[in-house]
């Protein structure tokens, strides 16, 4: 017996679910990119978790650790919960401007151009970032049935594009619950195994390299900064988990998922540390990236393995689910309905489904380019952070940021990046080390000398947006 029966009756409940809620609640444009903004507290924290808990953690976090030691990746683990703290701020005016993507929310305040470069960015970083979640696919489907790995990245890009097309936010949101609950249930179950493999916690700790049980992993000071900072600038600005907030039901929902979200990303990252951890002493000749899939195939008992690997999908899969249904909103309302006109709902939802299927076919592709997970992931994160990030700030924050301002923003923190990367990351830093300063400083620089009266954000609810509620 293997755990691929297992994936396989996971991956036909989540199409189950997806079909339930295409017939039962998605009707228009807005049930499919927002779930009609009427998602529960319960639901929105578990769709916060699982849609952040992706492949990047998973994969890419979790070969950090086994490459740099448990210590050295608190420094790389320590952005995302750093920024839900700042969410925590934004959350709820997140929900009162209830819209259904970042650009269209930063054209209140910057307009039209700022809009539609927002959503060129937005695509270019969230296309690498689904291509990651195909590889990570791959990587699993590999390991649990000897798929070639293109080949397992192949079924997973159809799961995902079957799942998007139908179900829309509402299936995804109630399966990430699931699948976030079954993960941490999965770990939990996992860590007596663990631990009496390696000889308890002290054990561990005296079996570790010493690069590994360092601090710094072997990395400098400048380094590690370079790992913190794009997952604390991507976190903030990022349009999936904005959407969920836009997607609550009320403004104290959105408010508050945002401590339920903290508590459920640092309990997963810290499982991820221990288990990843125990690679290192374990496997210590297995690729970086597939320790946590490695761990789960060859080190637990099946009973137990099976459900991580089965989460593990499932992870991947909704988080793939929710850029597909992101991109799809920006292809759809930020560029196809402003140089079509306007389209009704019932028009909308049926050029969604079409762009689903495009991008994920686009995604697929690029995937087949990238090797590492970790380095694609930092990049996304960096490009998206520093180009969108400041932006979406200064709309919330900062009254005197101006259009010239938000577009020199953009432009910059975008550039910047592709320049950097281009050029081999000299000295060893990452792009957000050179990215994020420059388009903070267009940003300011470029405000102040164009300062003039700009729109700003609704501070209350207006009657349509209550009877939205």
């Amino acid at each position: 017996m293997s755990a691929l029966p297992v994936i396989v009756i996971y991956a036909l409940l989540m199409v189950i679910f997806a079909i339930y809620f295409s017939k039962r609640e998605v009707k228009s444009g807005e049930d499919f990119m927002v779930a009609g903004h009427r998602l529960p507290l319960i639901v929105v924290i578990g769709t916060l978790t699982a849609t952040w808990v992706g492949s990047g953690s998973l994969i890419g976090g979790a070969g950090f650790v086994y490459q740099k030691g448990p210590m050295a990746a608190a420094f790389y683990f320590l952005g995302a919960p750093l920024g839900i703290l700042v969410m925590y701020f934004i959350a709820a005016k997140t929900r009162l401007l209830a819209k259904r993507t970042v650009p269209e929310m930063l054209e209140i305040r910057f307009g039209s151009l700022t809009r539609l470069l927002a959503a060129v960015f937005i695509l270019i970083t969230y296309i690498s970032v689904l291509s990651y979640q195909f590889i990570a696919g791959g990587y699993i489907l590999h390991i649990t049935t000897g798929l070639p790995e293109q080949t397992g990245s192949f079924l997973t890009v159809l799961l995902v594009i079957v799942l998007a097309c139908t179900g829309g936010l509402f299936s995804v949101s109630y399966t990430d619950v699931i699948s976030a609950f079954i993960i941490v249930f999965g770990f939990i179950l996992a860590i007596p195994f663990i631990l009496s493999e390696v000889g308890g916690f002290t054990g561990l700790a005296a079996s570790l390299p010493d690069q590994q049980s360092t601090w710094t992993g072997g990395l400098t000071l400048a380094q590690l900064i370079g790992y913190l900072l794009p997952m604390f600038i991507y976190i903030i600005g990022d349009q999936n988990l904005l959407q969920r907030f836009s997607a609550s039901k009320d403004e104290k929902v959105a408010k508050k998922s945002t401590i339920g979200f903290f508590i459920g990303v640092l309990s997963i990252y810290s499982l991820i540390t221990l288990l990843a951890t125990s690679a290192i002493v374990l496997l210590p000749s297995i690729k970086p990236d597939t320790a946590l899939i490695e761990i789960a195939s060859q080190v637990l008992p099946l009973s137990v393995g099976s459900i991580i690997l089965a989460a593990f999908t499932a992870l991947l899969v909704t988080t793939a689910n929710s850029f597909l249904l992101s991109m799809s909103g920006n292809a759809v309302y930020d560029l196809y309905g402003r140089f079509k006109g306007e389209l009704n709902e019932r028009q909308y939802l049926k050029i969604s489904r079409i762009f689903v299927v495009l991008i994920g076919i686009v995604a697929y592709f690029l995937g087949t380019f990238f090797t590492s997970v970790l380095e694609l992931s930092v990049f996304a994160f960096t490009m998206y952070g520093a180009a969108l990030t400041p932006v979406i700030l200064a709309g919330f924050f900062w009254k005197r940021a101006t259009t010239a301002g938000a577009i020199a923003c953009i432009l910059t923190g975008g550039i910047a990046t592709i320049i950097w990367q281009a050029m081999g990351k000299p000295f060893g830093w990452n792009a957000v080390l050179i990215s994020l300063p420059l388009s903070i400083l267009a940003l300011v620089f470029v405000s102040l000398i164009t300062g003039n009266k700009q729109n700003s954000y609704p501070t209350e609810l207006t009657g349509n947006e209550e009877l939205a509620k």
